[in-house]
């Protein structure tokens, strides 16, 4: 059986505060792109996990879809599988690449085995792979707070517009992008912000992690610039990573703009 982990963006993304356990608290609107991985599992005599596509660094076994099939395994009689993913979502690029992948593990899972597990309890099964994969178990825009992983609903609907996204072949770690960011508590109201025109996005809508990342990188606020230039009504950097996006009203063609670098496009659908 065949699945598509998708990524997202981050519309807005405040760092509010430091957590005791080492964490932070943010808040940040979430919302699901047509950017996709595949991944695949089939019956096995013996588990395994392969990739490819993008290079995956690391341990494979320690990959996070191999730790959502360890997790349900240690609670349920699951049969040894054979699972691929082809990675095409960027890595350390800001859109929840493997969150995605460890959410789709988890909800593929529960399908093919007729797990009959609900919504919450896959919520909480991702929760503890990391701290946005929960919000892939429902993919669908939500204002998000404390580390990522609590939700609540927001009228907020893009549908029919399209948006493209950049990711300038630039990993940025997490660690190395809170290092210079400064938590503290944001001077608009996130929520109410989204409320207002798309048009107006520019003016009160922001991803702290820019100031530090622009300073250090500056390609990123040059592609900013540019989506601006190219008609963007909204433009930001999402998430901690290093892709740089913009919403339009009408497609737009940035292959030849930008061969360099790696651009997905498409229209919204949420």
């Amino acid at each position: 059986m065949i699945t598509f982990p998708n990524a997202k963006i981050n519309i807005g993304l405040h760092i509010t505060e430091k957590r005791p356990d080492g964490f932070h608290n943010l808040e940040s609107c979430f919302y699901p792109v047509g950017w996709s991985d595949v991944l695949e599992v089939i019956p096995a005599h013996e588990f395994s996990f392969s990739s490819s596509g993008i290079d995956i660094p690391g341990d494979p076994a320690k990959n996070l879809c191999v730790k959502a099939y360890e997790l349900l395994k240690n609670d349920f009689a699951l049969p040894p599988l054979a699972m691929h993913l082809l990675k095409i979502v960027p890595i350390g690029a800001g859109m929840g690449g493997g969150s995605a992948d460890a959410a789709f593990t988890l909800m593929l899972l529960n399908q093919v085995y007729n797990l009959q597990l609900p919504t919450e309890t896959l919520e909480n099964y991702a929760r503890k792979l990391g701290s946005d994969c929960a919000f892939f178990i429902q993919n669908k825009p939500v204002y998000c707070y404390e580390k990522g992983d609590q939700f609540a609903d927001i009228s907020l609907s893009l549908k029919g517009k399209y948006i493209v996204l950049v990711y300038p072949n630039l990993h940025i770690s997490t660690a190395e992008a809170y290092a210079g960011v400064r938590p503290q508590a944001p001077s608009v109201n996130l929520r109410e912000a989204l409320q207002r025109p798309l048009s107006e996005w520019r003016h009160c809508v922001q991803n702290d992690f820019e100031k530090g990342l622009f300073q250090k990188y500056p390609i990123l606020p040059e592609l900013k610039t540019l989506m601006y230039n190219q008609g963007a009504e909204y433009a930001s950097m999402t998430g901690s990573g290093s892709t740089i996006y913009g919403i339009f009203e009408k497609e737009v063609n940035f292959q030849n703009i930008l061969p360099q670098y790696t651009v997905w496009k498409g229209e919204l659908t949420s």
